[in-house]
């Protein structure tokens, strides 16, 4: 989001100043990736260490409809219910 929105404005400000359309483009991404490589270094390291925690199973991902599916299997309400999906009459 934060490099779109670098582009975006390098992008603006070029094509203000005259600049073809296809040059600022090139330009604006060039510069929007540099910039968000040297100025978003942590944030990225952040999200690797993020996705290396959970693909090594330290940090269990959202499961809040698991969470719900149990809450709603517990009710009395649903009993014989097709939570699972197994479809009418395989009950």
């Amino acid at each position: 989001m934060i490099r779109l929105a670098i582009f975006a404005a390098v992008l603006t400000v070029l094509l203000l100043a005259q600049t073809p359309g296809w040059i600022a483009a090139i330009i604006a991404a060039v510069f929007g990736f540099a910039a968000s490589y040297i100025f978003l270094g942590r944030l990225r390291e952040q999200v690797a260490r993020d996705v290396q925690d959970r693909r090594s199973g330290k940090i269990r991902p959202d499961t809040d409809d698991e969470d719900a599916e149990d809450l709603l299997q517990n009710q009395t309400y649903l009993k014989g219910s097709d939570l699972e999906g197994d479809g009418p009459g395989k009950k």
